[in-house]
């Protein structure tokens, strides 16, 4: 089973990116469940979502302490939620910001990861350059894919297109697309380097 803890503020999409987590791996041909720490919340407030995605049928229901993976939506909440709490050591972490991971003060957390596991994305600009909005939430998706290839960017897409209406999957299918391109590109970038570190 692998098992995804979404952080974020009421208003950023954290439930529905879970909802589309969930429907990317059913998808796929998986199982999976999605749901949220609590109800709606008012716009702001800290919100919780989870996903589970499984080759076997899930019957766990109480919520991810332990996760694989962590997407934090809102990079404020890195000073008042300890949102990495319990990720394995072997896990993926995502983060929406303008800043780097070091800029973050994630060393330490990218050290135990190992540098490719933990990443920071401006997933709202990407949002706001195909939606006109800086909601994050199917950018990080698309992110998400690229960093942990737990689901693939066409579940991703597919997922998106099911859940809205054709304008608004259009950008935010696009804005996916875009963030995993973007994933993809540093990967390789920071792989050639390691590359030319080995050969010197």
């Amino acid at each position: 089973m692998f098992a995804v803890r979404i952080h974020g503020r009421g208003g950023q999409g954290v439930v529905t990116a879970a909802e589309l987590l969930s429907i990317a791996a059913f998808l796929e041909g998986r199982h999976a469940q999605a749901f949220p720490t609590f109800g709606s919340e008012r716009t702001g407030a800290p919100v919780t979502s989870f996903c589970r995605i499984d080759t076997e049928p899930i019957r766990l229901r109480e919520p991810i302490t332990a996760p694989d993976a962590v997407i934090v939506q809102d990079p404020t909440l890195l000073r008042q939620v300890d949102v990495f709490a319990g990720l394995h050591s072997d896990g993926y972490a995502l983060v929406n910001s303008t800043h780097s991971v070091d800029e973050l003060d994630l060393t330490e957390l990218s050290a135990r990861l190992g540098g490719a596991r933990l990443m920071s994305i401006d997933a709202a600009l990407v949002a706001r350059q195909h939606l006109g909005r800086p909601l994050p939430n199917a950018a990080l998706l698309g992110a998400f894919a690229a960093l942990s290839g737990v689901v693939g960017i066409e579940a991703v897409e597919a997922a998106i297109r099911r859940r809205f209406d054709a304008g608004t999957a259009a950008g935010n299918a696009a804005a996916a697309r875009a963030a995993h391109d973007l994933v993809l590109s540093r990967r390789q970038d920071s792989d050639d380097r390691e590359g030319e570190l080995r050969h010197a």
